[in-house]
């Protein structure tokens, strides 16, 4: 228990945040596939994607690769359309294909989404609590390590997701079959192809991660002694977020792109496998 003001505050469990990580992850997807059907549609419009080629979407929330194949008009992020901007692309996919389209592709965005946020910021609040309590800790390296070891924790624990997803976004089948392909791969290749990709997204993933939490808690902390606040309130952890997420994305902008172009590159070469 923490005595804050005559007030008993009882801390979350480790499941609690568990639980509130993944109604996060849930809130913020439904929230931002629209803003990634809107974009995907739009850049198909302006350049084509070829058959065997891939396309990958980074909302910032999550990375997807969609495999082109076959001429397939039928995907959602090859149907025909001519719009003039956001918001006549977001009136237009309202009017004509209805409002699902804009929920399009939001089940493999859940699969990652999930279980990614839960181990990350879990373990992120985890961590800053057992170092807290280590003495001879500065508490402005805190964010830094934690938001390091969580991030890398969990992308090492969902890398494997990813050729899952491959597999099923790849070719349509049961799940014996899926199970049948992912486990002819390990045989031949070994357990570390499970990992492919991996370096790359810890590459741009870990520093993102320590920039922005080392800058989220020092301007909040800014924020709070500003506004003569002892806890943030929503608009201070908003702004917060917000200003740490662009200086960190503008920072490792350089290794996202190394990360899309090594993710493109594994993807492009798994489905010539797959369609062997």
């Amino acid at each position: 228990m923490a005595e804050m003001s005559g007030i008993h505050v009882q801390k979350l469990t480790v499941v609690q945040q568990a639980i509130a990580s993944c109604c996060g992850a849930i809130i913020t997807s439904l929230f931002v596939t629209p803003l990634d059907v809107i974009k995907t549609r739009l850049q198909a419009q302006r350049n084509p994607f070829h058959d065997g080629k891939c396309l990958v979407n980074s909302s910032g929330h999550m990375d997807h690769v969609y495999v082109c194949k076959n001429g397939d008009s039928k995907a959602w992020y090859k149907k025909p359309g001519h719009f003039k901007g956001t918001l006549d692309a977001f009136v237009k996919i309202i009017r004509i294909e209805g409002i699902k389209s804009l929920w399009s592709g939001l089940p493999p965005t859940l699969i990652m989404a999930i279980p990614t946020t839960a181990i990350y910021f879990t373990c992120y609040d985890q961590l800053c609590e057992a170092l807290k309590s280590r003495p001879g800790k500065h508490d402005e390296h805190i964010p830094v390590i934690a938001g390091s070891l969580s991030r890398f924790g969990s992308a090492t624990v969902v890398s494997p997701l990813e050729l899952i997803k491959t597999q099923m976004q790849c070719r349509r089948s049961s799940y014996k079959q899926l199970y049948l392909r992912v486990s002819t791969k390990v045989t031949v290749d070994g357990w570390l192809s499970l990992w492919q990709g991996w370096a790359s997204t810890i590459l741009r993933d870990v520093p993102f991660s320590a920039m922005y939490w080392y800058n989220y808690e020092r301007f909040k902390k800014m924020m709070c002694k500003e506004v003569g606040a002892h806890e943030p309130t929503f608009f201070v952890s908003f702004t917060s977020g917000a200003a740490s997420g662009s200086i960190a994305a503008v920072v490792t902008q350089p290794f996202d792109v190394v990360k899309t172009h090594r993710q493109t590159q594994l993807w492009e070469n798994e489905t010539l496998k797959i369609s062997r």
